[in-house]
């Protein structure tokens, strides 16, 4: 059940726009979009609202997992680095990692056995016989190399560090000064035992990209409605004007959010459409 936790927080704009992440929000925690769901983000499509899909991942995810009716804007990917016209493959937005602090950051990883993994032209690169995390790794857009050091030749969209060895390194050479944070953003993430730390550009990042998007669709922010689990999520959340914590967040993200739905495994986000964005549409037809 939706809750809204402070009413005064509530903005009375029709929603115009939904902007969803992917995982534990809209998938559940086998990656499938449920009945519920889909048929939500449908209604909201052909109620004029468009959606559009923010997610830490790759390109390929929302090709795989989001309804293609769903996915006609434009897909927010890798943390906001990449915004990407999915049917057409048009890129409307790129941010690339400094070329010599990836490179810094990748021979850093080298020395220290960490694992690490490189995306760049919508492919994960990982050293061969590093850790495999999660089963996305094994599909096809995951390329195994010798040596990150020498592939990708370019600079990458964002950097990944998997696993708590990892995580832990370097966030000490980050606070220690070993490794200088100038230019990039980081993105620590937990999720049950598994720790990342994502790397992007300095102002790549979820909210910043959203609000860029909305900008160029001649969408005020008061229109937004975002809705979200993780504590990278938050700037995301705070910028729209409805911000949706899932149930399953942690408790410092729904603390700080005006709304808070069921769990993704409840049928969150549909809970949410519903109540949010579907019923401020008909008060506005009625």
């Amino acid at each position: 059940m939706l809750k809204t936790m402070d009413p005064r927080r509530r903005t009375r704009a029709p929603v115009e726009l939904i902007a969803v992440d992917l995982d534990g929000t809209l998938l559940d925690a086998r990656e499938r979009v449920s009945p519920a769901n889909r048929q939500a983000l449908l209604r909201a499509r052909a109620r004029g609202i468009g959606v559009v899909v923010v997610t830490g991942r790759g390109v390929d995810a929302i090709e795989r997992l989001v309804p293609a009716a769903a996915a006609e804007l434009p897909a927010i990917c890798a943390h906001g680095a990449l915004v990407k016209q999915v049917p057409t493959g048009r890129t409307l937005s790129h941010r690339t990692l400094p070329l010599a602090q990836s490179r810094r950051l990748l021979a850093f990883a080298s020395e220290r056995r960490l694992d690490v993994a490189a995306y760049d032209g919508e492919r994960f690169y990982r050293e061969r016989g590093s850790t495999t995390y999660m089963e996305d790794q094994r599909r096809a857009h995951w390329i195994e190399v010798d040596s990150l050091c020498a592939a990708p030749a370019g600079a990458p969209t964002m950097l990944r560090f998997l696993g708590r060895r990892a995580v832990a390194e370097i966030r000490t050479a980050f606070a220690e000064g070993t490794l200088s944070a100038r230019g990039l953003h980081l993105k620590y993430e937990t999720w049950g035992e598994f720790e990342e730390c994502a790397v992007t550009r300095a102002g790549a990042h979820k909210a910043r990209a959203l609000a860029d998007l909305c900008a160029a669709l001649g969408i005020g922010r008061s229109a937004v409605m975002a809705i979200g689990d993780s504590r990278n999520d938050l700037p995301m959340l705070a910028w729209a004007g409805y911000g949706v914590a899932m149930g399953n967040a942690p408790v410092e993200v729904r603390a700080a959010v005006a709304h808070v739905t069921d769990s993704c495994e409840r049928d969150g986000v549909a809970q949410a459409i519903a109540r949010l964005a579907l019923a401020e549409t008909r008060e506005r037809s009625a």
